[in-house]
């Protein structure tokens, strides 16, 4: 299998860049679209549907492949992947549910393949303003398809509108669902990890009271009072005008201990002031344990490419193609180490790679459960045997 990724600014560069690109020959199969939603989606896909190409695509919050870095603009990435390795599947919601979706992507990939792998990308948002339930989505895909199964992705993105994402194939898009490509791992290996780098502050704390995604009370105490006053930010919390998210909570989630002893991170996103809750990313059962944070210490870059190296020694060496989904809050975070740590796994495993900044992240940590991430850099690479 051969990779390629190619970028552009409008419809016009990718196409000169897809015509370039098959100049010597090289027929890609596959394409792995990640677009912003200010650029044309119909026009990039009829552009490569006149090529005969499949279509995986997903919009974006910022999107890159080897040493370019953008907004506004997008990356596809083609693979002359065997066709009889792989299906793309589409879910659109509406007035289904996102447990009736993911068990209809579960049983369509058992029964393409024995040992089915899958990139996923779901929406983030609606254009109603309802954000994706990523935590119901991991869950029931995991129950169906099966806990030592592999999938990664990411929640579509639109440029920090919060107008509306998109996943689309060649023909079909919604602002609710998902799209799976579904490859038969028995031909073509995935090994791949989620790697966050925010660190522990304090104590832990206990949620005791939550329904939902409402966060009411930590350690018996309100949960908004609590947060802000951590923060420093207790004069923020009359100002029902101040975008929290973007301002704070990309910066400060909180690390949640599960079950099994792992952690993951989950953010804020609002004030619901009617029920003097926080608005979390993802449901924080009563009883949960989790830490206040610190955003990564500048080593973070160094980590996440010393365990794909590590990773790489253990599994397949190079790869034929990477794809990376990072979340949105990583740049204003850590900056230019976010394409430090991109253009290092690209170095890596020594191929062709693409990726885009997400709303949300599935995938796992180094011999973790599959999860739902919130400010992670999850990383797949993919090797034809």
């Amino acid at each position: 299998m051969k990779a390629k990724s190619i970028k552009g600014k409008s419809t016009e560069q990718i196409k000169e860049a897809l015509e370039q690109s098959m100049d010597d020959g090289y027929q890609p199969t596959l394409a792995i679209v990640f677009i912003s939603i200010k650029q044309d989606r119909k026009a990039v896909c009829d552009i490569l549907n006149h090529e005969g190409i499949d279509i995986f695509g997903a919009t974006s919050c910022g999107e890159f492949i080897n040493g370019y870095q953008s907004e506004g603009e997008m990356v596809i990435l083609l693979l002359d992947i065997n066709r009889d390795n792989y299906t793309i599947l589409f879910e659109t919601i509406d007035d289904s549910t996102i447990e009736v979706a993911a068990t209809k992507v579960a049983q369509a990939a058992l029964e393409k393949f024995d040992n089915p792998s899958l990139l996923v990308c779901s929406t983030g948002i609606t254009t109603k303003g309802k954000y994706f339930d990523g935590e119901t989505f991991v869950r029931n895909l995991e129950n169906r398809i099966g806990s030592d199964k592999i999938f990664f992705g990411g929640m579509a993105g639109d440029d920090w509108t919060f107008l509306g994402t998109y996943v689309f194939n060649n023909h079909q898009e919604t602002d609710f669902g998902m799209v799976a490509l579904v490859i038969d791992t028995d031909k073509v290996c995935l090994n791949g990890m989620a790697i966050t780098g925010w660190k522990p502050m304090g104590i832990s704390r206990k949620v005791t009271k939550s329904k939902g995604t409402l966060l009411y009370a930590i350690d018996d105490k309100p949960a908004i009072e609590m947060y802000f006053k951590y923060l420093g930010q207790m004069e923020k919390l009359e100002d029902k005008d101040f975008n929290m998210f973007k301002e704070i909570s990309i910066h400060y989630p909180l690390i949640v201990k599960r079950e099994s002893g792992e952690t993951v991170l989950r953010s804020p996103m609002s004030i619901d002031h009617s029920e003097n809750a926080l608005v979390m990313d993802s449901e924080m059962k009563e009883g949960s344990e989790f830490w206040f944070t610190v955003p990564p210490d500048f080593d973070i870059a160094e980590e996440i490419i010393d365990q794909a190296k590590q990773l790489k020694d253990e599994t397949i060496g190079d790869a034929d193609a990477l794809l990376i989904f990072s979340c949105a809050g990583r740049p204003p975070v850590l900056g230019p180490l976010v394409t430090v740590e991109n253009n290092g796994l690209a170095e890596v495993w020594n191929t062709p790679m693409a990726g885009f900044f997400t709303y949300g992240e599935y995938g796992r940590a180094k011999n973790g459960k599959q999860e739902f991430h919130s400010g992670a850099c999850c990383w797949v690479a993919l090797k034809e045997k």
